[in-house]
């Protein structure tokens, strides 16, 4: 694993750091490349300017981990809220959710109860499919077996794989059995080599290989699967593939996070495929920042430009 990325990946896991680095002028001020700002307000004005130009939007409220089940309401309640903000205003937005904000470490049922509130919500006001985030790997499990049984009380909900564990293979055969709605990332945490590709020439290449299988089933039953992702190399590998396939550009979606290669992604679009950008807000944002920059060494650079 790159010595940058490990530092990276520390930091975000360091409760002293957590509780510093956030009050830092410069650091407030590097995290808008990142993210539109801490509100709900700020991210439905900059979803409003991406819809105008045919780009989809997915919002996630920052924060895991929670240690009191309190806060699991408190979040449960800014979702349906949330929702109720998005229907009124008439925008296409989905909502991608962390299990272990809503009390997945705490109480288990407590948590599928305020799931089931947030997804009836979803699909009673929106129309669209509510997403299940991945964390990290001690989750995997727990996570693909919530997601089954929140699945057998409402289909439109998805799910999130992580490219660069070595189980993600037989987990995305087991998922595509079942039609499942999937994102496909390359992964964020730190995790151990036995657990996951330290190397990242792996993790490209099992993405690409994890991709063909979901292109294969795309090709069958047109089911909808999310590529996220900023390798415009590992993209347009993609869609090289597809054509092969011949499996035509509305069938394809490239996800992207907020302020990272949208240009590129903008051209997606225009070009015929299906885009669409995830925006984090939230005053939880220190470990989820953290991971953004250990993902790719250019982060760093973009975050070094705005500061100076």
């Amino acid at each position: 694993m790159n010595i940058s990325r490990t530092i990276l990946l520390w930091m975000s896991e360091n409760s002293l750091l957590k509780n510093k680095i956030p009050k830092l002028k410069f650091v407030r001020k590097a995290i808008k490349k990142f993210m539109p700002g801490e509100t709900e307000y700020e991210a439905i004005l900059a979803a409003e300017k991406l819809l105008k130009d045919d780009i989809g939007v997915t919002f996630t409220k920052l924060g895991e981990n929670i240690t009191q089940i309190a806060e699991a309401e408190k979040v449960k309640n800014h979702y349906l809220q949330l929702i109720q903000i998005i229907k009124n205003k008439k925008l296409n937005i989905e909502l991608s959710i962390k299990l272990t904000q809503l009390g997945f470490d705490l109480d288990e049922e407590v948590c599928f109860k305020y799931c089931e509130e947030i997804i009836n919500s979803v699909k009673l006001n929106l129309g669209n499919t509510l997403f299940i985030d991945m964390e990290g790997s001690s989750y995997t499990q727990r996570t693909i077996d919530f997601y089954k049984r929140l699945k057998t009380i409402n289909q439109n909900v998805g799910i999130c794989l992580q490219a660069y564990l070595y189980r993600t293979q037989n987990d995305l055969s087991d998922l595509l059995v079942e039609n499942s709605k999937i994102r496909l990332v390359k992964g964020a945490y730190r995790e151990a080599k036995e657990i996951a590709y330290p190397l990242k020439k792996d993790v490209d290449k099992n993405y690409l290989d994890l991709s063909k299988k979901m292109l294969m089933k795309i090709k069958e039953n047109s089911i909808r699967i999310i590529f996220g992702t900023h390798d415009d190399i590992l993209i347009e590998k993609i869609i090289k593939e597809a054509k092969y396939l011949n499996i035509s550009k509305e069938h394809l979606e490239f996800q992207m996070l907020y302020g990272i290669k949208n240009e590129y992604l903008k051209d997606l679009v225009k070009r015929g495929y299906k885009g669409s950008i995830l925006i984090a807000y939230g005053n939880s944002w220190y470990a989820w920042y953290m991971r953004r920059l250990a993902e790719r060494p250019a982060n760093i650079w973009f975050v070094l430009k705005n500061i100076f």
